[in-house]
């Protein structure tokens, strides 16, 4: 039998594959990016962005990015059209000026982290109680970066035709860590209690009953409910690939492979009609269903083409991805065909752990600016994320990066150390 260990393999470094990128870009040139859109609407909170002609250096045409998100809010459509409209702007604002597109690229994850629970603060701090999950795209050249909350989802099929997980799903149903992080903050998880002493339905957070560990808003259900997205990275071959990014509705019906296949061939916007068709011919309109297609394609190949059929019996769902193993990766040049290579993954919940980088990316950002909601600070003023930490590593209080007093009061909240906002006085109950 293999071992733990044996299964282990090491990621391949973004500098390695953006050098590969620059010594090839001559011949390789940024791929198009086509899109559509689809949905049926039960309640009106479900919210989509699209922006294709973002820029890393404003003015610079050759810096552009795309983003898009899906944002399926509960409890009303307040923190959903919140989010749609600061999240891309906090994100950004957490990355340092004058970075080269490596570093940029480098920085993302931790921007990402960081402008999620900003957009969450900041709604808190405006008294609205409802919540949102949040996917969001960001795809700079064949680099695709994708943040999540919730149980929104985007998955990937590259050329050859296999299919990869992008985001992870935070239903309490299905995620054991999950709920053990709320409980041991302060929240139970249990389903719902009906007259006899009967439970039913899903396992929920109370107080409130939300379904998900995580999310922007929600405010009235518990700082344990955090904004902390799961992040992965990956770089897409030259060949490019299809992302599908939907709502529950969608993934309530479908499987991954049942979602690509009704579309096989279809540009993106029928593509995405297709798929939302199909979710409703499977269950019914029952909640708002919506569904974005992207396609990424080399600029001469402007139809996506049929992938070859897949082999019997090697399965369809990879949640992992393929990585190269220690032995290739001491071949720096060495490129596989239509190889996705992931570059980046983290789903942690403690924000110490996601705001603290490693050299040299740590030196990029700004040591006396709040790490989350990017104030300047004075030295001595700012708190250190570790501050409390039992993690031997990181045992002084000069050890950045550093917060502001309410960012440090957040970060307590969402760990179960206190309350960063008057939960009794909103909360719903569990009665």
């Amino acid at each position: 039998m293999a071992t733990k260990h044996e299964h282990q393999h090491h990621m391949v470094p973004l500098s390695v594959l953006l050098k590969r990128e620059v010594s090839t870009e001559r011949t390789i040139e940024k791929p198009d990016i086509l899109h559509g859109q689809a949905s049926q609407s039960k309640k009106g909170e479900d919210f989509t962005l699209f922006k294709t002609e973002c820029q890393r250096i404003p003015g610079d045409g050759n810096s552009t990015f795309s983003v898009f998100g899906l944002f399926d809010g509960h409890n009303g459509s307040t923190a959903a059209i919140y989010t749609k409209e600061n999240l891309l702007n906090n994100v950004v604002g957490a990355i340092p000026a004058d970075l080269s597109r490596d570093e940029w690229l480098a920085a993302l994850p931790r921007a990402l982290v960081a402008g999620f629970v900003k957009t969450d603060k900041d709604l808190q701090n405006k008294a609205r109680t409802s919540g949102t999950t949040v996917t969001f795209v960001i795809i700079d050249g064949y680099v695709v970066t994708v943040a999540s909350v919730g149980d929104s989802r985007c998955i990937l099929e590259s050329s050859e035709g296999t299919i990869y997980s992008l985001s992870e799903d935070h239903r309490l149903e299905c995620n054991e860590e999950e709920r053990d992080r709320i409980t041991a903050s302060g929240g139970e998880v249990g389903r719902l209690n009906i007259v006899g002493g009967a439970q039913i339905g899903p396992l929920r957070c109370w107080p409130g009953g939300l379904c998900l560990s995580r999310s922007i808003g929600d405010m009235d259900v518990g700082e344990f409910i955090v904004p902390v997205p799961y992040v992965k990275q990956v770089k897409l071959s030259s060949a490019g690939g299809r992302l599908i990014i939907s709502s529950d509705g969608v993934w309530d019906a479908l499987s991954s492979e049942t979602a690509l296949n009704c579309c096989r061939g279809m540009p993106p916007d029928a593509a995405a009609e297709q798929i939302v068709k199909e979710a409703l011919h499977s269950k019914g309109l029952r909640d708002d269903t919506t569904c974005i297609v992207v396609d990424i394609l080399p600029m001469e190949k402007l139809t996506p083409s049929i992938p070859p059929p897949r082999k019997h019996g090697k399965g369809v769902f990879k949640a992992m991805f393929k990585k190269k193993s220690s032995s290739s990766s001491s071949h720096p040049e060495y490129t596989p065909p239509d190889l996705v290579e992931e570059m980046f993954e983290e789903g942690s919940a403690m924000l110490a752990e996601r705001l603290d980088t490693e050299y040299p990316l740590c030196n990029m950002f700004k040591l006396f600016v709040c790490a989350v909601c990017q104030v300047d600070m004075k030295p001595r003023e700012g708190i250190s994320v570790h501050s409390g930490s039992t993690n031997l590593r990181k045992l002084h209080s000069w050890d950045g990066p550093f917060l502001c007093s309410s960012c440090q009061a957040k970060k307590e909240a969402m760990e179960g150390k206190s309350q960063s906002r008057d939960d009794q006085s909103n909360s719903r109950g569990s009665d």
